[in-house]
């Protein structure tokens, strides 16, 4: 088995020779400059690995492989005009550096482009491969505006937010090890347990995000932290607090998330988490996924010697977000 540091090698190396097309040239810049932003690879380097479980030769899978990560970068161009955001890995977005009529129309680009990719894999089961995809990019975006939607509700509950982030976040890992596993030869019951597996890391990724935007040092975590209780965003967390939050402390936590001084805001909210130990139930419900994610691991039916590269990849990826 080949192991993260190899297969992201091969990664990088696909997607610097890939050519997504030049004219008009301002269409197809977007596209380089959005793939050329760097990253952890994760989604494709799992395909490729679900591949490599099985013995097959993982340059069936790297068309594949390549799809997802165009179709993820496509999704973060399209979220970043959605959010509003400046700054992408620490470079300007798409829409910022162009503009929102390019970074739309690029961004629907790239979507074709992954599907193009996608019907380069040499594979039988290729329509089997085809409909994974494009059932997980429908409920990306299903995720995304439900997320969008929890903006303006004052009553979303666990159970709708780890619902949201499955859909907006966890598919797309859970597809790429699948697709990797049918292309590798993998029985169906079998890719459907890598699917379980990688949902419901992607589920504890999220929920250990929050935990670090809140609780996190901002110099490790590359972003300041507190971003998402200045926005109001509906996180675990903060569900978690307005749930639990006593009476007596109601006016508070509200006065809190109508604070204009963000400073003022965080420090306040983050008093009210530690008081309900508001990131003590966001740990536990983390770890109760990640239970969840290695038990469908152990019901894949391959040797168990093979299955630890891709359990030592999600512990490690765990460990390098704490």
């Amino acid at each position: 088995m080949l192991n993260y540091s190899e297969l992201l090698k091969r990664i990088n190396a696909k997607i610097a020779s890939t050519s997504y097309g030049s004219n008009p040239k301002n269409l197809y810049e977007p596209i380089d400059y959005m793939m050329g932003l760097g990253g952890k690879r994760l989604r494709p380097v799992l395909t490729l690995m679900a591949c490599d479980l099985y013995g097959k030769n993982i340059d069936e899978a790297i068309n594949a492989a390549l799809a997802v990560e165009v179709f993820h970068n496509f999704t973060l161009v399209h979220d970043d005009i959605m959010d509003n955001a400046p700054l992408r890995r620490g470079k300007e977005t798409v829409y910022k550096k162009w503009d929102m009529p390019i970074a739309i129309l690029s961004g629907d680009l790239m979507m074709i482009k992954a599907v193009e990719l996608l019907a380069k894999t040499p594979n039988p089961r290729f329509y089997q491969i085809l409909e994974v995809f494009n059932d997980t990019a429908a409920k990306v975006c299903e995720g995304q505006q439900i997320d969008m939607n929890f903006e303006t509700r004052n009553d979303v509950t666990h159970h709708e937010y780890i619902d949201m982030i499955a859909l907006k976040t966890a598919v797309l890992l859970g597809c790429s090890l699948k697709i990797g596993a049918l292309i590798g030869g993998a029985e169906t019951s079998d890719a459907d347990h890598l699917y379980a597996f990688g949902k419901n890391m992607g589920i504890a990724f999220q929920i250990q995000d929050d935990i670090l935007d809140s609780f996190g040092d901002g110099a490790q975590f590359g972003k300041r932290i507190g971003g998402d209780i200045a926005s109001n965003k509906k996180t675990l967390l903060l569900i978690e607090l307005m749930e639990t939050v006593h009476k007596d402390d109601k006016i508070l936590m509200n006065n809190m998330l109508n604070e204009t001084n963000e400073n003022k805001k965080i420090e306040g909210i983050l008093k009210l988490y530690d008081k309900y130990q508001i990131k003590q139930f966001a740990e536990q419900k983390k770890q109760d996924y990640l239970k969840k994610a290695f038990e469908s691991l152990q019901l894949v039916n391959i040797e168990t010697t093979r299955k630890k590269t891709l359990e030592q990849t999600a512990l490690e990826l765990m460990e390098r977000m704490s």
